[in-house]
C-alpha cells in the first residue's frame, strides 16, 4: 500500500456488535476475542497490548473473566460455539467496557482499530438511548442501576479522550457521552473529571482508618463531604479557619446534632500551610495525600484539581509536626 493510500473498511453490523455486548460485575462488556475480530488481530496480540499498557486499563475498563463467570456466561447466552469456534483458550477471556474498547485504540495504534471502536462504541451508546427510552418497561431499581452505569461511562470519557491517538477523529463520538456537567461544577481528580461533591466524597469512602483534612478555610460543605467516610474512621481537620465566612461554634452543633456519630477534632495550622491536603490513614502503609487546588467548600465554584501524591512518605514528617500544634476552638 504506498505512503498515502487510504484504506476504506466495511462497516461493522451493529446489531451483531450488539449481542456481543453483556452485563457482568455491572458493567456492558464485550469478549476480547469478538473485539480482536473486528480490529483484525488475534486475541492474544490485542491482550498484549493492554497488558503493555496496563495502567491505562483499570478494572472498570477491563478485567478477566472467573472460571465461574465464564461457564455461567455461556449457559446463560447458550454461546458456547462462538467462543469455541476461535479455536479454544488456554486462559480465561478478558472483558472490555466502553472505555476499555476506546482505549485500546491508543494501543494498538492501527487504523482499523480506530475504525471499529468507533462504531463498537455507538452500538454501546445506541443501547444506552434504547434504554432511556423504553424507560416505563424497566423496574425501577434496574432502570436506576442502567441510568448509574451510564452516568459512570459519561464521567470517563473525557479522560479517554485525552488519549486517544487520534482526537479529531473520535470528537463526534465524545458528544454522545456528554454527561451534562457544567464546566463550574468539574473537578479534576487525577486526571479524571467528577461533579465536585462527588470527586471528595470517593476520596473519603476510601479512607481505612483515619482522615485528615489540611485547609485553612473552612464550611458546612466541607464538614458534609466528610459525612460519606466509614463508620469509625478517625477524623482531623488542621486550619485556622480563615475566611469572611468561617465555620462558627453553632453551625458546627448543629452539624453534630444532625451526624451525632461523628466526632472531629480540630487543630491549628498556625499559618503553618499554604496548600490544602488530605491525608488519608496517616502512618500506615496504605497512606495516601492528596494535593487539592481549592478549599472542598468552595468546590464547584471554579474548575480546579486534586492529585495523588506518589511519595506519601515524603510528608509523614509534616503531618506529625501539624498534628503537635495547639487545638484550634470555634467560635
Amino acid at each position: 500500500m504506498a505512503e498515502n493510500e487510504i484504506t476504506i473498511y466495511d462497516p461493522i453490523d451493529k446489531e451483531k456488535v450488539k449481542a456481543q455486548i453483556f452485563e457482568i460485575r455491572g458493567y456492558r462488556v464485550m469478549i476480547d476475542s469478538d473485539i480482536a475480530m473486528y480490529f483484525d488481530v488475534t486475541t492474544g496480540n490485542l491482550n498484549k497490548a493492554m497488558k503493555r499498557n496496563i495502567k491505562r486499563f483499570p478494572e472498570n475498563f477491563c478485567f478477566q473473566l472467573t472460571k465461574e463467570e465464564y461457564e455461567n456466561l455461556i449457559f446463560q447466552t447458550g454461546i458456547s460455539s462462538q467462543f469455541e469456534s476461535y479455536g479454544g483458550r488456554r486462559t480465561l477471556p478478558y472483558v472490555y467496557t466502553e472505555s476499555g474498547v476506546a482505549m485500546l485504540t491508543s494501543a494498538l495504534h492501527t487504523d482499523r482499530a480506530i475504525e471499529a471502536s468507533i462504531q463498537i462504541m455507538e452500538a454501546f451508546v445506541e443501547m444506552s438511548h434504547y434504554i432511556r427510552q423504553n424507560r416505563q418497561l424497566l423496574p425501577y431499581d434496574e432502570l436506576k442501576a442502567l441510568e448509574l452505569k451510564h452516568y459512570q461511562l459519561s464521567d470517563k470519557v473525557q479522560n479517554i479522550e485525552d488519549y486517544m491517538l487520534t482526537r479529531a477523529d473520535l470528537s463526534d463520538l465524545m458528544k454522545l457521552f456528554d454527561s451534562g456537567i457544567k464546566s463550574e461544577e468539574i473537578l479534576i481528580l487525577n486526571g479524571e473529571p467528577f461533579k465536585a461533591d462527588e470527586a471528595f466524597q470517593k476520596i473519603y469512602k476510601k479512607a481505612k482508618k483515619s482522615i485528615i483534612m489540611v485547609d485553612d478555610y473552612l464550611g458546612v460543605k466541607a464538614l458534609r463531604h466528610l459525612t460519606h467516610a466509614k463508620t469509625g474512621i478517625d477524623i482531623t481537620i488542621i486550619s485556622d479557619n480563615k475566611g469572611y465566612s468561617p465555620l462558627r461554634l453553632t453551625e458546627y452543633t448543629d452539624f453534630q446534632t444532625e451526624y451525632p456519630g461523628m466526632q472531629i477534632k480540630f487543630i491549628k495550622t498556625l499559618n503553618k500551610v499554604h496548600d490544602r491536603f488530605i491525608i488519608l490513614d496517616y502512618g500506615t502503609k496504605s497512606m495516601k495525600v492528596y494535593l487539592c487546588g481549592s478549599s472542598s467548600k468552595d468546590s464547584g465554584n471554579k474548575i480546579t484539581a486534586i492529585i495523588e501524591i506518589n511519595e506519601a512518605d515524603v510528608y509523614k514528617e509534616c503531618v506529625k509536626n501539624l498534628l503537635n500544634h495547639p487545638t484550634l476552638a470555634l467560635r
